[in-house]
């Protein structure tokens, strides 16, 4: 499902400070722009959201997003968490994924964030 990073020195899990999304039969824990999966022995694995009906790739162009300003351009540093989703990264608005381009932005659809 994603390639290992067997060098990793935190352990996720609950209360490790990282936000928690639920995917598909388990959890995993959004970290410098990663979706880090725990695996038994330290070892974490890289996951990202799959391309799915419910969390769809396509543009929404005219989506209305009251969460941020119609001028917020997500990118690093917006205050936004980045979300790998498919081949691109979205990024974490009120339990949503959101895609900057051209000029507005994507909903691609939303995540069960998990309570710390």
């Amino acid at each position: 499902m994603g390639h290992h990073c067997d060098h990793h020195d935190h352990n996720h899990g609950e209360g490790c400070g990282h936000t928690a999304i639920k995917h598909g039969d388990h959890v995993d824990y959004l970290h410098d722009g990663h979706l880090h999966h725990q695996k038994d022995g330290g070892h974490v694995e890289h996951h990202a959201i799959e391309v799915s009906s419910q969390n769809p790739d396509k543009c929404t162009d005219g989506h209305n997003c009251s969460s941020h300003e119609k001028d917020h351009i997500h990118g690093p540093g917006c205050g936004h968490e980045a979300v790998p989703h498919g081949d691109h990264t979205c990024y974490l608005v009120d339990g949503h994924l959101h895609f900057p381009h051209d000029g507005h932005c994507d909903d691609h659809g939303p995540v069960e964030v998990v309570k710390k």
